[in-house]
């Protein structure tokens, strides 16, 4: 059994109290009692009852249990005035009031970092994967607030050209998994992990953050920041800041410096932005329209509350390209949906033109609306402004834009990012390998798009084409009768002149001769 509290986990199996990597040094009797407290959580545990258990019945004076109880506290960082995790009740006993998680079966990185699996190279700067912090609240409904704290700190470590800093999607595969460090830095292949928790309470937020070396399991830099909570901006930024002083000195860099995101007015507008861009972060997976319709509630309600928020436009932007390109609901191929992300992302870029994920915003439209080379041209701002940011969206104006070649390594590089990069990622460098006539190469991508996002239709659109040009000719009837599944009004006449926007005719036609071939109207 293993239990989780905070950023601990007491496993009675091998008899070992960890904080995230550390293994924290316990004698017997005092691992014992924060057993025996953590199993007994539900009451007060009297003295006689811990004599009884831990001692055997033995008599033992008040000063030899107050001196474990005390071992207990400093272990897990409890003193005696706060007593936020072990309670003691006078003339009744002691309680552990803390937050607790167990777990039964072994942690699930551990057993997926198999060696079947080979390591990624690490990168020749310092790479740093930040996990998803632990909210310290009861449930899940409050996870976005942590997921929104963590994101932002991975925002804020991108900007430093001298970090290579893994992409949100793949560190949040581990949230809430009590995993071994180095497991998780072989996967994702980095020198370091960022970890930490969150505690909010009343108009206060407690956020603890820790700096591991994986290579040694050791850490290298913590703290503890406790806030008001206006004052959230500002901890991300010492975080950061603290982060970035570390690394960097690893490679006797001298000073660096960051561009600010410029914050919201408003703390309850960042929460609901936090919220929607977590809901919108799911969709890419589920392909659901209920996913994408709460996601565009909670961005307007964040804007209603701060009209001048540049990342709730940008991303409010997506959910209207989402809507244009996929058979969700009646503003699919409706003109007036396209030009309402591109007001809404223009808007973005005029309120904060430091802002990368705006300009990405920006340039994802402008490959719909066939602006090919104004479309290349954003995200090209966006990297200008963070050399280590990354968008697989990227790869859409690139190969329609004509410059595949170009598309396959933004993508490469952004799946190292991101190793657990969304279904889309694959879907487009399928495309990119399909426009370089490179079949085989592009087959298996567009199969893993389809096997991870088994509602978006129009991956199999793809797959009829690439069979088609593989000779498999019963492959792709098959895959285009999914196609007319998902959109019985498809007609390759209608795509060409809506949502597969090449540039170049040839290249066009490279795709709508395989598709008729296909079967398809």
């Amino acid at each position: 059994m293993r239990y989780l509290f905070e950023d601990y986990a007491l496993d009675t199996e091998r008899r070992e109290l960890r904080r995230v990597a550390n293994l924290i040094p316990l004698t017997p009797q005092v691992f014992d009692l924060l057993d025996y407290l953590l199993r007994n959580r539900e009451r007060v545990v009297s003295k006689d009852d811990l004599i009884a258990t831990v001692w055997g019945g033995r008599v033992i004076s008040d000063s030899a249990l107050t001196t474990r109880i005390n071992a207990v506290r400093v272990a897990v960082d409890d003193n005696g005035k706060e007593q936020r995790l072990v309670k003691t009740l006078p003339r009744k006993g002691f309680r552990f009031v803390g937050s607790v998680r167990e777990e039964d079966k072994p942690p699930v990185a551990d057993v997926a970092a198999d060696a079947s699996r080979p390591a990624l190279t690490l990168p020749d700067r310092p790479s740093v994967a930040v996990l998803p912090f632990t909210s310290l609240q009861d449930g899940p409904s409050q996870d976005y607030f942590s997921d929104g704290i963590t994101e932002d700190i991975i925002t804020e470590l991108s900007r430093f050209s001298e970090l290579f800093v893994v992409a949100r999607n793949s560190s949040f595969q581990y949230r809430g998994k009590g995993a071994d460090i180095r497991c998780i830095a072989r996967e994702l292949g980095v020198h370091y992990i960022l970890a930490g928790s969150i505690r909010r309470q009343g108009g206060r937020v407690r956020i603890v953050a820790q700096l591991i070396d994986a290579a040694t399991a050791t850490h290298r830099w913590a703290e503890r920041y406790d806030r008001e909570l206006e004052d959230i901006f500002a901890v991300q930024d010492e975080v950061a800041r603290a982060v970035v002083a570390v690394l960097v000195a690893h490679v006797n860099k001298a000073e660096v410096e960051r561009t600010q995101l410029k914050p919201p007015t408003s703390w309850q507008a960042y929460d609901y932005y936090m919220q929607g861009a977590g809901i919108l972060a799911s969709y890419w997976s589920s392909v659901k329209v209920a996913d994408l319709y709460e996601s565009r509630r909670l961005l307007e309600k964040s804007l209603s509350i701060d009209p001048n928020f540049a990342r709730a436009y940008s991303t409010l932007s997506t959910t209207y390209v989402i809507a244009w390109i996929n058979r969700l609901d009646g503003d699919h191929l409706k003109p007036a949906t396209l030009e309402r992300a591109h007001q809404l992302a223009n808007r973005a870029v005029q309120l904060n033109p430091s802002l990368p994920h705006a300009h990405a915003s920006l340039g994802a439209v402008l490959a719909w609306k066939r602006q090919h080379d104004a479309a290349v041209s954003e995200f090209e701002k966006a990297l200008a402004l963070n050399p280590n940011f990354t968008d697989w969206r990227a790869a859409i104006a690139l190969v329609y834009a004509g410059e595949s070649m170009r598309a396959v390594e933004v993508l490469k590089k952004h799946m190292r990012l991101d190793p657990f990069y969304v279904p889309l990622a694959p879907h487009w460098l399928g495309l990119a390998y399909y426009a370089l006539k490179q079949y085989s190469q592009a087959l298996p991508l567009l199969r893993e798009c389809a096997l991870r996002a088994p509602n978006y239709g129009a991956v199999h659109l793809w797959l009829a084409a690439t069979h088609v040009r593989l000779g498999q000719m019963a492959d792709a009837a098959a895959e285009a009768a999914k196609v007319l599944q998902f959109d019985p009004d498809f007609t390759v006449n209608r795509a060409a002149q809506s949502t597969i926007a090449f540039k170049y005719r040839e290249d066009g036609e490279h795709c709508f001769d395989a598709m008729r071939k296909a079967g398809l109207p």
